[in-house]
């Protein structure tokens, strides 16, 4: 089923900057001490937000919005791939790169369904570089959860027709989604196994797994890795590596006034038990509240994005001290 969320209308993308604030050295007479540096993550969070960076083109494709972006940079480039979405056309996906993001507006747009990806109902794209494969993948949702390959992430025509994870809807989704959806498929492996997580816009967040050596194929039954009432952990789920034995989760939440924002977790694998992190509305990974914008205040919504890693591959490693956000926002 396509879905088109109230957030389609100027759906644009924007990056937000973590701010992490020092300690204040002690004042005279006392004899003055450096600050202490920042810990690897903090329990509150403070980001600087751009402005509008990216939204959709004039130019005959009807795009009413850009939206859940994913992003690696290489070489300087930064490449990104989000969905598109329109009420007449419904979902699709898009592919742009530039080296400043001050001019990422300007970038060429290749919509995804000129590729053998196709026309049809592709929506929430996460990128990476699976290493064993020495292969790009690009993971998505279909009404499955799907997945293309390619050998040149700059190739954007180079993409292989879907293929799925699953025969079908799983049983445990089916039986726990409500009114919800089977929406935001998200990949991320160790040393051993490939995870595969997506939520049901219900309160549940899924996973499955299978092998490194496997992957793509053999991805088991998934399992409730965690759940809170719907608007508590409702979609857009991310997980990256943090460190040697360090996994940050954030997933996309709805706030008391309608707002979305992320709550955050740790763990000490991909499949540990989740500690809370900034994990309320008041005290969000991001959200209203730890947000300030270098203009005016253009959304209340801080959505589906992307943390911008130091690595492409597929354990999705990120530097928790320096982080940056591409993220969807709503004028």
């Amino acid at each position: 089923m396509v879905r088109l969320s109230n957030s389609i209308t100027a759906a644009l993308l924007a990056v937000t900057t973590f701010a992490q604030r020092l300690p204040t050295p002690p004042t005279p007479p006392s004899p003055p001490s450096p600050p202490s540096p920042p810990s690897a993550l903090p329990s509150t969070f403070e980001w600087v937000s751009t402005g509008p960076l990216v939204g959709p083109k004039n130019d005959g494709r009807g795009i009413d919005g850009i939206k859940d972006p994913s992003v690696v940079l290489i070489d300087g480039k930064y490449h990104v791939f989000a969905s598109t979405a329109s009420e007449k056309d419904g979902y699709n996906l898009v592919y742009f790169s530039f080296t400043d993001f001050n001019k990422a507006n300007a970038s060429t747009f290749y919509y995804l369904d000129q590729s053998p990806i196709g026309t049809g109902y592709r929506a929430a794209p996460e990128v990476f570089y699976f290493t064993p494969h020495k292969l790009w993948y690009l993971i998505y949702q279909n009404g499955n959860a799907a997945y293309s390959t390619n050998k040149n992430i700059s190739d954007p025509a180079g993409w292989s027709a879907p293929s799925n994870f699953y025969n079908g809807t799983p049983a445990i989704v089916t039986a726990n989604i409500g009114d919800g959806y089977w929406v935001d498929m998200w990949v991320i492996c160790d040393e051993a196994e490939c995870h595969l997580f997506s939520s049901d816009d219900n309160g549940h967040l899924f996973r499955s797994s299978t092998s490194l050596a496997k992957f793509p194929q053999g991805m088991s039954d998934p399992v409730i890795h965690l759940s809170a009432p719907k608007y508590d952990l409702y979609e857009a789920s991310l997980m990256y590596k943090v460190g040697p034995k360090k996994y940050l989760l954030i997933v996309e939440c709805i706030g008391k006034a309608g707002f979305r924002y992320f709550r955050s977790w740790t763990s000490e694998s991909i499949a540990g038990m989740a500690t809370p992190l900034a994990a309320t509305e008041e005290n969000p990974f991001a959200g209203l509240t730890d947000v300030t914008f270098n203009g005016p205040v253009w959304s209340k919504d801080i959505s589906h994005g992307e943390v911008i890693r130091t690595q492409v591959d597929q354990t999705l490693s990120i530097d928790p001290s320096n982080m940056r956000f591409l993220y969807q926002g709503k004028e």
